[in-house]
């Protein structure tokens, strides 16, 4: 607990502030978007402004603004991911002005978890500090700012009942926060945002903390010698080639599969396990072929490794183009395009392995140099909407509009959301069949109609979902209204009447 108790009282009214705004911004709103926006952004401005020390700081200072970029990012377009690296940057932020220059990822990593364990039990560890030094400040002092603690709070509360009474809004909003009979779940959210809050205003993380674990010089294991560990890299290169030249013959070139088999199969089946022994060659190497030892020393053996991650990566290639084919003769979806951001990063990764193995670089820039390309690919795909390439995609390819791919799936075209509003308004402007045409049409009312409910509510409003219903009202020249449900299923497909209920023949002998 800090002596400079203003400090302190200062960090609690923004605690205090940030609690009552999300209540005010969350609870009853109909989803994420400008409320996630806002507090993000106040969330940030508190810690810049309750930490001095961040402004200061280079580190600290770079990621409060990456912070800040983030949350302005949740009101464009509202994501999980999207707040999860804003929460990140956040905690960086408020741990950096403590933390030694240098440090690489794993050390950031433990002093992240330990910040996180930490604010569990921080309010408890603040208050009792707080007990104690207002005990040895005496009643005098504690009497005189319990006074200074009350002006704010009852000036602030006169002036505020004197405009809630004078303005309207005012008046409706603090009646919006009326709990009226206690109510468990809203208690719980505001001892959640609480929590979370504090632990950023007042961060605890790590005095010290462990180094990189060993990953250099030879690995003490009974047999392993610079011997088998050449004799496992030939073995391993004579396996893979046969694999290899299997996707050259049948995947690459085109070549005609054996009875039983389809292309799909071949295609789709291989996918995650070859992603799979990829990851494993590169452990193999990280475990076996450490900077400094006497494998690592070996000419032999770094070509044999050299050869080995070569045939690595065009595995994770032939990987990639499976997914194509298959994505080619079926659909795309946000999982296969996520799928293929994971096989580009494990390709960095395998040549990152094999570039710290023949230039000794040291465990830390291993860590580090991955941590960047994972957190570039999924700031990106925080601002790019997967769902929206699905759906483009998806469109173009559709058989119903001339493509070589499936049939177009309207239900997954519904589960986007948003996302498939434009797309799926460009088709009604081509000539294609009218039947399909009705039920592409009746999709995109559904989604412009759920997606207008929620932006009638101005805390979940977004600003990307607005810019889509406005062009496709520009296009289509409708307002947002949802269809009659009852009557299509979600392919928009028309449902079977129901057969009118029998009624009894009546008996000629009663």
């Amino acid at each position: 607990m800090p002596t400079r108790l203003p400090s302190f009282w200062i960090k609690v009214a923004l605690a205090l502030g940030l609690v009552l705004g999300a209540d005010l911004l969350f609870v009853g709103a109909l989803g994420a978007g400008l409320n996630l926006g806002l507090f993000s952004l106040a969330f940030a401005a508190a810690l810049g402004l309750s930490n001095p020390a961040i402004r200061r700081h280079r580190l600290a200072l770079i990621a409060l603004t990456a912070a800040g970029l983030l949350a302005a990012l949740q009101i464009e377009r509202a994501s999980v991911l999207g707040w999860l690296l804003f929460a990140l940057a956040l905690a960086v932020a408020a741990l950096a002005p403590r933390a030694p220059a240098g440090d690489d990822g794993w050390r950031w990593a433990q002093r992240l978890v330990a910040g996180g364990v930490k604010a569990l039990i921080g309010p408890a560890l603040d208050l009792r500090a707080l007990l104690k030094a207002r005990a040895r400040r005496g009643p005098v002092k504690i009497a005189v700012a319990i006074v200074g603690a009350l002006l704010p709070l009852v000036g602030g509360a006169v002036f505020l009942g004197l405009f809630a009474a004078a303005n309207p809004v005012i008046e409706a909003q603090l009646g919006a926060i009326y709990l009226g009979e206690p109510d468990p779940p809203r208690l719980i959210f505001w001892a959640v945002v609480g929590v979370v809050v504090w632990a950023v205003l007042r961060p605890r993380g790590l005095r010290r903390t462990f180094r990189t674990p060993g990953l250099d010089g030879d690995l003490d294991i009974p047999g392993v010698t610079t011997a088998s560990v050449a004799v496992s890299l030939a073995l391993f290169n004579l396996i893979f080639a046969v694999q290899n030249a299997l996707d050259i013959a049948f995947l690459w070139s085109g070549a005609g599969l054996p009875p039983g088999v389809t292309f799909a199969d071949y295609a789709h089946r291989g996918a995650y396990p070859l992603i799979a022994t990829a990851i494993l060659a590169g452990l193999f190497v990280l475990a076996f072929l450490r900077p400094g030892s006497a494998s690592a020393g070996s000419r032999g053996v770094r070509m044999l490794v050299t050869v080995w991650i070569a045939q690595n990566l065009f595995l994770v290639a032939s990987t990639a183009l499976r997914t194509l084919d298959y994505i080619d003769a079926y659909s795309l979806t946000r999982m296969r395009l996520a799928a293929l951001l994971w096989m580009a990063l494990v390709a960095l990764g395998l040549v990152l392995i094999t570039w710290r193995l023949l230039r000794a670089k040291s465990a830390g820039w291993l860590i580090n140099a991955n941590l960047l390309a994972a957190g570039l690919v999924l700031a990106a795909c925080s601002v790019v909407d997967l769902g929206s390439i699905a759906a483009a995609w998806n469109v173009r390819h559709a058989r119903e509009v001339g493509g070589r791919g499936v049939n177009l799936d309207l239900c997954y075209m519904r589960s986007l959301g948003g996302a498939a509003v434009v797309p799926l308004t460009r088709i009604e402007h081509g000539g294609y069949d009218p039947a399909f045409l009705e039920r592409v049409a009746f999709t995109r009312r559904v989604l412009m109609a759920e997606v207008a409910e929620r932006q009638a509510d101005w805390r979940s409003w977004r600003w990307r979902d607005a810019r889509r219903i406005a062009w496709a009202e520009l296009n289509v020249y409708e307002t947002p209204a949802m269809p009659d449900l009852r009557g299509r299923d979600c392919h928009g497909y028309l449902r079977p009447a129901a057969a009118p209920p029998l009624t009894p023949t009546p008996n000629p002998g009663t």
